[in-house]
């Protein structure tokens, strides 16, 4: 199963990393039309240990979604490098 993240939520923490302040994620399983809204450790755990594959849409292209780890082992999400150096997943609206 594929899913898209249409829209994220983030505390109003000062993180040194702004990825960290993504809390939730929103998304669609567009083969299904299925919604839902997970926490960031939840998608984290479910790419990282279950093989899911997540996307962020940019001007129609698909940009994949990775798990990364901060230098203190906090985990996140960040999209693959594309023509930005900007992590897309800060780009998308609040859910």
């Amino acid at each position: 199963m594929a899913i898209k993240i249409t829209c994220i939520n983030k505390d109003n923490g000062n993180h040194e990393n702004p990825n960290l302040a993504i809390t939730h994620l929103g998304w669609i399983n567009e083969a299904d039309n299925s919604k839902g809204k997970n926490t960031r450790l939840e998608i984290y755990n479910w790419i990282k240990n279950d093989g899911g594959y997540c996307y962020v849409e940019k001007n129609g292209n698909k940009v994949k979604v990775i798990t990364a780890e901060t230098a203190s082992g906090a985990k996140y999400l960040k999209t693959e490098a594309d023509s930005t150096t900007v992590n897309n997943l800060l780009s998308l609206p609040e859910c």
